[in-house]
């Protein structure tokens, strides 16, 4: 058989499960928890144990045993920026995320499910490509404020999982290809890929970049100043503004792709124009990633949810189609994704990376 891996994905509302041999898929579940069930955890931490045996008990009606895997990989969370990678769970990793040292997200919960299920089974914890990969050049860094500078933080996990998976169509190493990935789903990111570094990539969690279904992308700082100044924005209110209630929800009062699609084509003028601006702001992205590939650009991968529509595919295809050809990997398979970095380290091809 071969080598069997547990792949965890932990989301605000779920918990994902993939089980792969190597990088074939053997089934995957959506274990969902309800708001109430949540709601009486007071941090994201502190639903560890309920998750784990949510996990637990999914894998017996499957009547799989902890010690059939060869390794256990878990989503990576929030932590200090790191190069891309397979890294193997640590003691430092573990603290960091339990502490919600650079943040908390139910993504943090992955290493350390992968961890606790790990010890159980006898073999190895992983995570891969967590959101804080960082290969930015130090000119990307820089902004017009020396306090602030730029940070790395977007779709890694997709955005490296997609270049590799066009690399091999095409017979091609991922580290000679210069390729601009465009992951669309809640946020949008969009990425610079030379010679196996993402060179350039908007801040998405911080709200950098097109606006989307849920957030409100970059915006005049002036404007933006003023509106918080004038109505005397709490923090929260201001992550919530510009992460969760901002693009298509703060416009159209939905995140729904499809629903928003049905009411242009019903001829909601005001649902057409705002849709397609934010079509128009993406497109705008993928042209200024280009500049940092001056302009030698392979190939143009779109992802993402939101890579299933056939009309916004279509029309970002017509603006940016001049700067190179472009191809739809629809969707964000990030437990596949975790199961091939996962793969590639036990079978020899990379070395797992330490964090510290």
């Amino acid at each position: 058989m071969s080598k069997l891996i547990l792949a965890i994905n932990p989301g605000s509302t779920s918990t994902k499960i993939g089980i792969y041999e190597g990088v074939n898929e053997v089934t995957r579940q959506n274990i969902s928890h309800s708001a109430e069930e949540l709601n009486s955890y007071s941090s994201i931490t502190d639903q560890y144990e309920f998750r784990l045996e949510k996990i637990k008990k999914m894998l017996m009606t499957q009547n799989l045993n902890l010690k059939d895997f060869s390794a256990i990989v878990g989503r990576g969370g929030l932590l200090k920026p790191v190069p891309s990678g397979t890294y193997l769970v640590n003691k430092v990793m573990l603290q960091d995320l339990r502490d919600a040292r650079y943040g908390s997200h139910a993504s943090n919960l992955g290493a350390i499910l992968a961890d606790a299920l790990a010890k159980e089974s006898g073999c190895s914890a992983f995570i891969v490509d967590p959101v804080v990969v960082d290969e930015l050049t130090a000119i990307a860094r820089v902004t017009g404020r020396p306090e602030i500078q730029k940070r790395s933080v977007f779709h890694a996990l997709n955005q490296k999982a997609v270049a590799k998976r066009y690399a091999k169509s095409i017979n091609k190493s991922y580290e000679t290809l210069r390729v601009i990935v465009c992951h669309m789903g809640g946020g949008i990111s969009v990425g610079s890929h030379q010679a196996g570094q993402v060179v350039e990539v908007n801040n998405a969690i911080d709200g950098a970049g097109a606006f989307s279904p849920e957030r409100s992308g970059t915006m005049p700082a002036g404007q933006l100043a003023e509106l918080i100044l004038d109505q005397q924005l709490s923090r929260k209110e201001i992550a919530k503004m510009l992460a969760g209630q901002g693009g298509l929800v703060a416009h159209l009062g939905t995140n729904d792709l499809v629903e928003v699609e049905r009411r242009s084509e019903m001829g909601d003028k005001q649902v057409e124009l705002i849709y397609n601006a934010m079509i128009y702001n993406i497109a705008r992205d993928i042209a200024a990633a280009a500049v940092p590939l001056k302009g030698n650009v392979d190939c143009i991968l779109l992802t993402g949810g939101m890579a299933h529509s056939n009309y916004l595919t279509a029309c970002i295809k017509e603006y940016v189609g001049f700067i190179a050809p472009i191809e739809v990997f629809p969707g964000e398979d990030e437990l596949q994704a975790l199961s091939e970095g996962t793969y590639r380290v036990l079978e020899g091809m990379e070395t797992a990376k330490s964090y510290a």
